[in-house]
């Protein structure tokens, strides 16, 4: 039996009805993220669709990018949600880039310095849309890439992994998978790492508490951690390079197994980069990052659940 066109397309408008009231009074989801390499991005796509099976959510690749954030937040707005709460998939909060992207949402009062540095980048190569793009779509022509996002409802945002439970099992995990023998076994949680030395103490006190877990999780002979400050200057790279091999040498001496366990959203290449600082050395690295995992996916549910602390 062939259905009329004007009952499917009635059909279609109730959808589309009940599409909208699921989205109205909803806070919607501002997942933001670095972007990258295409497997990368739809890792961000697939956590993205998941929570937006029970919530409307938007993604926005990029370093502190206005355009990409200012798609998401208009989409968002656009779904009927009446709050957004921006949720960074990023290793830690202490990084210039959380800052920036909390001066864009409108939660900061002074812009960072770093700010004019990401609004000269080319944001495209992160997976995030370009500005002439964005004119194409009906947005109104491309504002200061360094000045807030407009918004019509009202936006908070909640820490990034930090110190958080669900992240300590992960990384819990992920040293058990290439354990054998912990009582014989030294575990080194290894980081990227900002490069200023006050935000490098933050990530390390968030560290702490991740090895914490990890030591009461399996009876290791030891665990410690560490950053490698990729982005650093040549001076304290190869400071951070002598004290990640002096770590591995030191536990090789004692006759114990070094895991070697990368604290990295995903690998791409910082994790070869560890490989290459350690070039000669002994040692077992886990064979993945963080993601993918299914516990990310409840991560971003449970921080969009937080209530705000302002």
């Amino acid at each position: 039996m062939r259905v009329p066109t004007v009952v499917i397309g009635l059909l279609l408008s109730m959808s589309a009805a009940v599409a909208s009231a699921q989205s109205a009074g909803q806070t919607g989801v501002l997942l933001l993220a670095h972007g990258g390499a295409t497997q990368w991005n739809e890792r961000v796509a697939a956590v993205a669709k998941a929570v937006d099976a029970t919530q409307p959510t938007e993604v926005a690749f990029g370093m502190a990018s206005r355009v990409s954030i200012q798609a998401a937040v208009d989409k968002l707005a656009a779904r009927g949600v009446t709050s957004i709460v921006a949720v960074p998939l990023f290793v830690s909060s202490h990084s210039s880039v959380i800052t920036s992207t909390e001066y864009l949402l409108g939660l900061r009062a002074e812009a960072p310095a770093d700010l004019k540095i990401f609004a000269k980048m080319n944001h495209a190569s992160h997976g995030a849309p370009t500005a002439t793009a964005t004119e194409h779509a009906g947005h109104s022509p491309a504002a200061d890439p360094a000045s807030p996002v407009t918004r019509t409802v009202p936006v908070r945002m909640t820490p990034a992994f930090n110190r958080h439970p669900l992240i300590a099992q992960i990384v819990v995990d992920r040293a058990r998978s290439i354990s054998t023998a912990p009582a014989t076994e030294a575990v080194i949680l290894v980081a990227h790492g900002p490069v200023p030395d006050d935000d490098n103490r933050r990530w390390l006190d968030d560290m702490a508490v991740l090895a914490g877990q990890v030591r009461a999780a399996a009876p290791f002979a030891s665990v410690d951690y560490l950053t490698v400050r990729d982005d650093a200057g040549p001076a304290m790279r190869e400071a951070a390079t002598k004290d990640l091999r002096t770590r591995v040498e030191k536990q090789v001496a004692a006759g114990r197994r070094v895991l070697i366990v990368p604290h990295l959203m995903s690998f791409g290449g910082i994790e070869q980069g560890v490989r290459k600082r350690l070039d000669g050395l002994t040692y077992t690295m886990t064979e993945q990052a963080l993601m993918p995992d299914d516990r990310i996916t409840e991560w971003v549910r449970v921080s969009a659940r937080q209530p705000s602390k302002d």
